[in-house]
């Protein structure tokens, strides 16, 4: 079963420089096939990107997918294509930020398929845009409190009755690496609720691995997804196309390590900490010398 996701285009070089910048997948159909065929794998933000790529993928190795995303059109469309080469999966339409709809979707699934035995939190907004232009739009930070955090905090604590009293699960989270270094300017909305959810899910991770639940946290840098488009110069920098994302995905059902990060962020860990004066200072001049996206600037003229 093939299918063709349109990418977004990186420039030539930053591609040459994705190994720096990425971190490692797994592609290996074989061992993804061993571990998920006959699982049930529930995947969020399923209808478009990093999801649409990774569904595809799941299905090729035979797992039992239910997908997750507020575009109804656009999962029918990909769960269609899944049953077209084979595959089994289910849609389940639901507006995540709304977390009455996120415990309502986990009591129909379990209802209907009684467990799941794999979580991927892969939906999510980003917003970047500087707090000048935020000051009238406290929604900017509603929005994506509600959709990063809010969201992913109810569906895992309406999974993990089901997982512990089966002692199995795997919670998987695309997370960014933004998380782990020093606040961006221009990112207050979006790397606020990331690193909420990332704290939140590494905080329970300690208290639930004895009950036989594993969790793996994912940061990848740059993913060329519409997500990224508005901000044409992440365009200019090593990233992943979906495809490549949906790998790291798979090496974090495989393998199921705690966390899985791109090469450069523990070095860039380390230096944050010796030299937090210089990373400030340097940040400060990135946020001179730029400026807020025409889509940014567009979407808060028109009140979105």
């Amino acid at each position: 079963m093939t299918h063709n996701i349109t990418h977004h285009k990186p420039h030539i070089w930053a591609r040459a420089l994705s190994w720096l910048a990425n971190p490692k997948g797994l592609n290996n159909l074989d061992k993804l096939r061993n571990a998920v065929e006959g699982k049930h794998i529930l995947l969020t933000g399923a209808s478009f990107g990093i999801g649409e790529a990774t569904a595809y993928r799941l299905a090729n190795a035979g797992a039992i997918l239910f997908l997750v995303a507020r575009s109804s059109d656009k999962l029918q469309q990909v769960v269609a294509k899944i049953r077209a080469g084979g595959g089994q999966a289910y849609a389940y339409s639901a507006d995540l930020s709304k977390p009455e709809q996120a415990k309502a979707l986990i009591e129909t699934m379990l209802a209907e398929h009684h467990y799941v035995d794999i979580l991927i939190n892969n939906a999510g907004k980003s917003i970047r845009r500087s707090i000048m232009m935020s000051e009238n739009r406290f929604q900017d930070f509603e929005r994506t409190m509600a959709i990063n955090y809010l969201g992913p905090v109810q569906l895992v604590l309406a999974l993990l009755p089901s997982m512990r009293a089966r002692k199995q699960g795997h919670i998987i989270n695309i997370s960014t690496w933004g998380v782990r270094m020093p606040p961006g300017a221009r990112w207050a909305a979006y790397q606020a609720s990331k690193g909420a959810f990332d704290i939140w899910l590494r905080s329970v991770a300690l208290e639930i691995k004895a009950q036989g639940i594993d969790t793996t946290s994912i940061y990848p840098a740059i993913v060329y997804t519409r997500m990224s488009a508005p901000t044409p110069w992440m365009h200019l920098l090593p990233g992943m196309t979906t495809d490549e994302a949906a790998h790291v995905i798979e090496r974090a059902i495989v393998d199921k390590p705690i966390d899985i990060i791109p090469p450069f962020l523990r070095p860039g860990e380390v230096t944050s900490v010796l030299f937090p004066a210089p990373i400030r200072k340097g940040m400060q001049l990135v946020f001179k010398y730029s400026k807020d996206s025409e889509a940014s600037i567009k979407s808060a003229q028109k009140g979105l």
